[in-house]
């Protein structure tokens, strides 16, 4: 990996933390930043699905009031019954081709959920926000 040199000006209880790190774990305060930088961005867009990368680049720019109703979208109670329905009828070998069909799309769309809700999860975490438990979440769902 190339890397490039940047000056940056930190406050000097930051600079203090990352020395005091730096010493305890026998790493540079350079390597510590990096690496500190390098785990808080998002995903890259790169790894993403090409069908959202688009939409991925362009959550970045969106609010924090707007990514965080995205953070929280569930599925259509309606539509996680039917997708329950035809995955008892695929278990039973009782699905029509249409069905089949229908469950695939069910399946990339209950997908595409996940991975929308993550990458806003991980945009308000890389703005700052605090994200909540797994408990925390059952109770809000």
């Amino acid at each position: 990996m190339t890397t490039q040199q940047v000056t940056i000006e930190l406050p000097e209880v930051i600079l203090q933390r990352l020395t005091q790190l730096a010493e305890a774990t026998h790493q540079s305060v350079e390597a510590l930043i990096s690496q500190s930088v390098l785990s808080n961005l998002p995903p890259s867009t790169e790894v993403a699905p090409p069908e959202l990368r688009q939409e991925f680049l362009m959550m970045q720019t969106l609010s924090i009031d707007t990514l965080r109703p995205i953070a929280q979208a569930q599925v259509d109670p309606i539509q996680f019954e039917h997708h329950t329905e035809l995955l008892q009828k695929n278990e039973e070998g009782l699905l029509t081709s249409e069905e089949r069909e229908e469950l695939t799309a069910l399946r990339v769309s209950a997908e595409q959920l996940m991975l929308r809700k993550a990458y806003a999860w991980s945009l308000l975490r890389w703005r700052g926000q605090r994200i909540p438990s797994l408990e925390e979440l059952r109770l809000t769902a």
